[in-house]
């Protein structure tokens, strides 16, 4: 019964487009070979560029690591891949990485909507290769040659990087680390697939919206799989959802390696949910979860337990485990999020920058009414013309039923029209009952691609100025607008 368990559970995940075809597939490892040559003729240039001896320019090479959901093999048909840029000690993010890489994928045929983000804390280049989302962040190794089957926690390749440069490299340590400490690699990558797919139905998954991201998932399921390593797949669910629904946190949750990790108190960092990422110096991930997110997640583990401990009567179904989380049986009120830009272009940088600073509404929201469910869903009006997007938060009754709305918009606005640089667009905070939302936006907590924050590098419209190469003056390396770029002060006119 557990094995038939396991089987419809497998099935389930097939029907619902969560597994991609083998043509999906081979035209991933196509993308990222690509991807991979084109790495390799950039340092080769950059190398010719800085006049290193020949034999260092035929030596000096890159290469490609793969992390997140397609580094750990539980990525959809829509997932995009993360892929972290390895390079040389010549390389530089700045000169290199953003003129010279930028501007040869952005020649390639098979490359559009290519962005740079400078100002994030893992900074990185966004783009559609072959129609696939690629985010393409960067590391500087003390190295000539990077090798192509590179061991990224051998020591040798890890001395001198940067903080940057760390937190670049944190996305593909990890899943290196999860994938060498499970027990049995293919079903813990159906378990977390599984795991992730409940974890978006029910609303509980995204870092921004003060949910569970992906690595907390990914440790979460890896864990599981470490106290009981001969368990099916059905077996595996029913004890993530009976370990953490009792879980007592704040006690923290870490993958076991054999050694003694330092001691780390997690009231001190005041995390409701403490994860310990599973490379040295084993820190906590980062995490955005407040007192209502936290009693979400612990409601719905809960919820998930009761559903499954009578995992083998005759009448269990796994659709009940993954029912869309019912948002307007819930709540009788909405906070209504209303994001526009007056170009489409333009979206992608306000919502992902509103979408930054969301803990900051949660936590006055949470200060001047109670308990608020952040959905991380978001929606289209199509009577609405300009580029939009709406977020629906449930509110649960709590200190008043009368939010003074102007107030929560005054202290969100003055924290987000700090440090933006990009154009601003609107923002409209306003109160809605359970009526008022669209029979779209009811249950759909998968509904669209989510937006990501992007900072344009620049505008190939305008007049441009040539940045020259430090190393070889005459060559030119890329271009910046005429209203300069302070993030290129050296890079000589």
């Amino acid at each position: 019964m557990e094995e038939e368990r396991s089987l419809s559970l497998l099935q389930l995940m097939v029907n619902e487009g969560l597994v991609p075809s083998t043509e999906e597939e081979e035209n991933r490892k196509i993308v990222i070979e690509k991807l991979k040559q084109i790495v390799v003729a950039w340092v080769k240039r950059v190398a010719w560029q800085r006049r290193l001896p020949k034999q260092d320019i035929a030596a000096s090479s890159a290469t490609l690591l793969t992390y997140g959901s397609y580094g750990l093999g539980v990525h959809g048909s829509e997932s995009d891949i993360d892929a972290l840029c390895v390079g040389p000690y010549f390389a530089t993010i700045v000169d290199d990485f953003f003129i010279v890489l930028y501007n040869m994928l952005k020649s390639r045929p098979e490359v559009s909507e290519i962005h740079c983000v400078k100002d994030a804390k893992v900074p990185l280049m966004r783009s559609e290769f072959d129609g696939i989302s690629i985010d393409l962040p960067f590391v500087q190794l003390k190295v000539l040659a990077v090798p192509e089957n590179l061991d990224i926690l051998n020591p040798v390749f890890l001395r001198d990087i940067d903080e940057t440069g760390w937190k670049s490299l944190s996305g593909v340590l990890a899943n290196t680390r999860i994938c060498r400490l499970v027990p049995d690699l293919e079903k813990f990558q159906s378990m977390l697939r599984c795991v992730k797919f409940w974890a978006k139905r029910r609303g509980v998954y995204g870092n921004l919206n003060g949910f569970l991201g992906g690595i907390h998932l990914a440790i979460l399921a890896a864990f599981v799989c470490q106290c009981d390593p001969h368990a099916g797949l059905s077996a595996l669910i029913l004890h993530f959802f009976k370990t953490f629904a009792f879980w007592p946190w704040p006690r923290p949750v870490e993958l076991q390696d054999g050694t003694l990790h330092p001691t780390l108190n997690p009231t001190e960092t005041r995390l409701y949910m403490p994860i310990r990422l599973p490379f040295s110096p084993y820190e906590y991930c980062h995490s955005n979860i407040t007192k209502s997110t936290f009693y979400k997640i612990r409601t719905e583990f809960l919820r998930g337990h009761n559903l499954t401990k009578d995992l083998l009567k005759f009448d269990f179904d796994w659709h009940n485990v993954l029912e869309p989380f019912p948002y307007t049986k819930k709540y009788a009120r909405f906070l209504k999020i209303f994001l526009s830009a007056s170009k489409q272009d333009e979206l992608g940088d306000w919502v992902g920058w509103i979408k930054s600073r969301f803990r900051c509404l949660l936590f006055k929201l949470e200060e001047v009414q109670g308990l608020c469910d952040p959905n991380p869903a978001e929606h289209i009006d199509v009577n609405i013309a300009d580029p939009h997007v709406i977020f629906y938060w449930g509110l649960q009754a709590g200190k008043t039923n009368a939010i003074d709305i102007k107030s929560v918009k005054d202290v969100f606005w003055r924290n987000i029209s700090t440090g933006y640089q990009g154009p601003f667009g609107k923002m409209e905070l306003s109160i809605v009952q359970a009526s008022q939302v669209p029979k779209s936006a009811q249950f759909d907590t998968l509904s669209r691609k989510r937006t990501k924050a992007c900072w344009k590098m620049m505008d190939y419209h305008q007049r441009r100025i040539p940045i020259y190469s430090q190393h070889v003056p005459q060559y030119i390396v890329g271009y910046v607008s005429t209203n300069g770029d302070p993030e290129y002060p050296n890079a000589g006119v």
